[in-house]
């Protein structure tokens, strides 16, 4: 816990520069967070890009001992637009000012034994503020581009989810495969309407084709959910690089059937780009705490 905090304060005050993309964390032993937090992820440029857009960015910190505090864990899934360069750099600082945002909202007071109470505002308010800064910030510096964002904020097993664009959050449960969030896309909003089915959009010439995205507008409307994920079951969150390409049975068979969310997740892109890698690939798995 105390490497990743004076990690993270040390880029807070300039002296470190921020990590931009995530890719896998090196050696198996590594990819879990050590106590409460069982995870993995991976990043990966696809087999037809000739760079990535994507970015994943993972905040974790846990605390045992008299003072115990639940674990803590922030993820995002950034996938940039607007061409060479500008897609990744878009990306990028999205994902790095809400982590800002959030942990010095959310996490750093609890390390001074702040509690929360009517006077701090909703976790839920803390993630669309963030998604609102990343927002301007996307705006400001990177004009003309633009990013899907989506944040998942985990305190012991309870995740707060905001999401923009058409990265995805699932749970995977006893029952199965359950997509949390809503895409913001054309296709999906001709799905919801009746005029379109899920087959046809399949081929759609504008599938691809988002009508919310960070960094697009001077206002921007966040969606969010709170979210129980129980013992046992996970948090996936994704680009449209890896749901777009491996169905939702496959997913589910893959990550039940490694010894590790990371190497689900190396899974989950190897088979991405099996079937095709034409886009960049993210994917960020999280397991509930078993107890």
């Amino acid at each position: 816990m105390l490497t990743s905090i004076v990690r993270y304060l040390r880029r807070f005050l300039g002296c470190e520069p921020a990590a931009s993309a995530a890719r896998s964390p090196s050696g198996e032993d590594s990819q879990s967070t050590p106590g409460r937090l069982q995870l993995g992820w991976v990043t990966d440029v696809g087999q037809v890009r000739d760079h990535n857009e994507d970015t994943a960015l993972v905040f974790t910190a846990v605390q045992d001992g008299d003072d115990e505090y639940p674990g803590f864990g922030l993820f995002v899934v950034a996938d940039g637009m607007g061409g060479h360069r500008a897609g990744e750099v878009a990306s990028s600082l999205a994902a790095r000012t809400a982590v800002h945002q959030i942990t010095r909202q959310s996490y750093l007071p609890s390390l001074l034994g702040s509690e929360r109470d009517a006077s701090h505002p909703a976790l839920t308010e803390v993630l669309i503020d963030a998604m609102q800064a990343a927002n301007k910030a996307v705006s400001e510096d990177v004009p003309g581009s633009g990013t899907t964002l989506i944040c998942a904020l985990v305190l012991g097993t309870q995740a707060y989810i905001a999401h923009v664009g058409d990265s995805r959050a699932y749970a995977l449960t006893d029952s199965g495969l359950e997509q949390i969030t809503q895409d913001h896309s054309i296709v999906e909003r001709l799905i919801a309407s009746g005029q379109l089915t899920r087959e046809e959009a399949v081929d759609h010439p504008q599938r691809n084709v988002l009508y919310r995205a960070v960094g697009q507008s001077s206002t921007l409307e966040v969606e969010t959910h709170v979210r129980k994920i129980r013992p046992g079951e996970y948090l996936l969150l994704c680009s449209d690089g890896l749901w777009d390409l491996v169905g939702d049975e496959d997913i589910v068979d893959l990550i039940r059937a490694a010894t590790s969310p990371q190497r689900a997740c190396e899974n989950l892109v190897a088979a991405a780009n099996e079937a095709g890698g034409r886009d960049n690939i993210t994917a960020i798995l999280w397991r509930s705490p078993l107890g």
